[in-house]
């Protein structure tokens, strides 16, 4: 088991809610929702995190409850805070949206004259390996 989110503690090799701490992050999305930035709900909650630590609370899917944490926050206001945070994001130009991969086609056939000369330098070796090849062909056939 990795760390233990914040609003819970274990007992007994099991999970449960830690009361005040769920009262915060109840408080946290509410705040959030009510249009405070992050580190605002975050005060208003009492909790102290930076400002990534407070986003990651709210994207956290085991405040939803799971096989192992029990629920503190609503699948709604879950859903809500998230639809919220991405609204802001799209607004504020923060939506990473990856260019499209340009394709590169490498040559992949060789046509090379016949040569067995050997070199004790690796680098002179290879120079004359190079000096060998008379054409590249392309994977469709062009030159």
């Amino acid at each position: 088991m990795s760390h233990t989110p914040f609003g819970y503690r274990i007992e007994n090799g099991k999970a449960v809610i830690d009361i005040e701490a769920a009262k915060q992050i109840k408080t946290l999305f509410d705040s959030y929702l009510s249009g405070d930035s992050l580190a605002t709900a975050a005060k208003k909650a009492g909790i102290t995190a930076f400002h990534a630590g407070i986003g990651r609370m709210l994207r956290n899917a085991r405040y939803l409850g799971d096989d192992y944490y029990p629920a503190i926050i609503d699948p709604n206001t879950f859903t809500s805070a998230e639809a919220e945070r991405i609204r802001r994001a799209e607004k504020l130009g923060r939506i990473y949206e990856p260019n499209e991969e340009t394709t590169v086609i490498y040559p992949s056939a060789f046509h090379v004259i016949e040569g067995r000369e050997e070199f004790d330098d690796p680098f002179a070796q290879a120079e004359h390996a190079y000096s060998l090849i008379e054409t590249e062909v392309n994977k469709n056939g062009s030159k």
